[in-house]
Parts: structure tokens; sequence; C-alpha cells
């Protein structure tokens, strides 16, 4: 695959991995747009591993206290860690008893431009109904157990190319009565063990090919996706607590649109 090719989809998972828009729905999208051929699975999660890096940098506050209070089980000033680290596991739980289903689903047809533009409209539309419908009654470290359990059977939908996950995660958080900023953060902080996961079968593939070359791009994809994606998590703290996630919203119902006047009048 061309260097620019690499840059230009490692460049769209950094940006779009932690914004409710959804990064595989945008991944699917540029080789339809583009006539460049589909970068395949492998390099798909490839830049997710990237933006694995980032979160994991820019939370490593949160990684360290949650590591901490498992290494230390009997102090009581670890009890938030411990709690956030547990509300983390129970939230993964779903989607890797899903886990087999996740990668028939997105190996097959169902990655499909129609599908992305209606899950893009569809979830669009719901993140903007539960961050108006529900209020703000808690953050993250008053959230309980069963909490998380919502939060990762939404993340369950994530499943379908163009829901988003980071997306479903907060809309998820926002009918649970957390904050804008408290929901993303839990999102970012659930996505580490989902990207590893990924990460890992991107890896076995990899073994399984031998292609250097395919290495290689997939090492570039991963370093540039881990320094957009840090940059785009910085902003997204900063502001999603002010601009909300209408712009979101709006933005997913115009993409979702145009996509299905590209696949019917293409």
């Amino acid at each position: 695959m061309p260097f620019f090719h690499i840059l230009v989809l490692a460049v769209v998972q950094g940006i779009t991995e932690f914004l409710p828009i959804s990064s595989s729905g945008h991944l699917l999208i540029i080789p339809t747009l583009t006539g460049w051929a589909d970068q395949g699975l492998v390099l798909d999660i490839s830049v997710h591993v990237g933006t694995l890096v980032a979160v994991v940098l820019y939370f490593r506050k949160d990684i360290m206290e949650i590591l901490m209070a498992f290494l230390a089980p009997r102090e009581t000033t670890a009890a938030d860690g411990r709690k956030l680290g547990y509300h983390i596991i129970i939230a993964s739980i779903p989607v890797v008893i899903a886990g087999a289903g996740v990668y028939y689903l997105i190996s097959s047809d169902m990655r499909s431009i129609l599908l992305v533009a209606a899950t893009t409209i569809i979830f669009g539309l719901f993140l903007g109904w539960a961050d108006m419908k529900f209020p703000v009654q808690k953050d993250i470290h008053a959230m309980t157990a069963m909490d998380a359990l919502v939060i990762g059977l939404f993340q369950v939908l994530a499943l379908l190319p163009g829901t988003s996950r980071s997306g479903i995660t907060m809309s998820a958080a926002r009918i649970r009565g957390l904050s804008r900023t408290e929901g993303a953060h839990f999102s970012m902080l659930l996505s580490i063990p989902i990207i590893f996961g990924a990460g890992l079968l991107a890896a076995i593939s990899l073994i399984s090919a031998g292609n250097l070359e395919v290495g290689i791009e997939a090492v570039t994809g991963a370093v540039v996706s881990c320094l957009v994606a840090v940059l785009a998590i910085s902003l997204l703290m900063r502001w999603i607590g002010k601009i909300g996630f209408m712009p979101f919203v709006i933005y997913r119902l115009l993409l979702g649109v145009l996509l299905i006047g590209i696949y019917f009048l293409t």
C-alpha cells in the first residue's frame, strides 16, 4: 500500500477512534470514496493499536492507580482504583463473550457502506437522544457495577461497523447518569482491553502471514495513529463538556445521508 494511503488511514483512525463518529465506519468508507484498494483487517486493527498506546499514555495516572490498587488489595486508600478496575472488567465481559461473533461479523459482508450509513444515522440520533433525555447524576467514582454492565452490554452493538464504540458507550454512560466528560473518560479507559484484544488478533494474523511488508505498514499506521490520537483525546476531554454531542450528531446525520447517496448513485 502506498505510504500516503497508510498516512491518511492512520490520521483518520487517530482522529475518529475516540470521537463518537465511528472510526471503523470511516476506515470502511475511505476505499469507497477514494477508489483505493480496501486496506484489510490487519491494517485496520494495527491503527487501532496505535490509538491503544495513545489512550494508555493519556490516562497513565488512572492506569497506575488501578494497577497499584490490585497490587495492594488491602490498602483502603486504593478503593477508588480497585472499583474503577472492577468496573472496566465488568463492562468488558459482554463483548468478550460475543468475541467469536465479532470476528465473523467484521470479516463478512456486514462491512458494507449501506450498513455503515444506517448505523451512522441510527446511533447518531440515539446519542443525541441519550444526551438530552437523561440528567447528570454521578461521576466516574460513583458508578455502580450495574452502570458498568449496562455500558458493557451497549458496547456489544459496536460490533456493527458505523456504530462507534466510543459513541455507543458514551450514550450508555449518559443514560446511566454520567456527565459527558465522565462518560468519555470511562469510555476511553474501557477501550484499552477491547483494543488490546483486537491487536492480539492482528499480531496472530501478521505472524501467520509471514509478510514483512505488511508488518512495516502496520507499524507505520500504528505510530501515526498514536500521535494523532493523543491530540484528539486532549481536545475532546477539554471541550466535550462545553460543546456537547450535538456537533457529532449533526456530522453523523450528514455523513449517513452522503453515504446513502453514494450507495444508490454509484
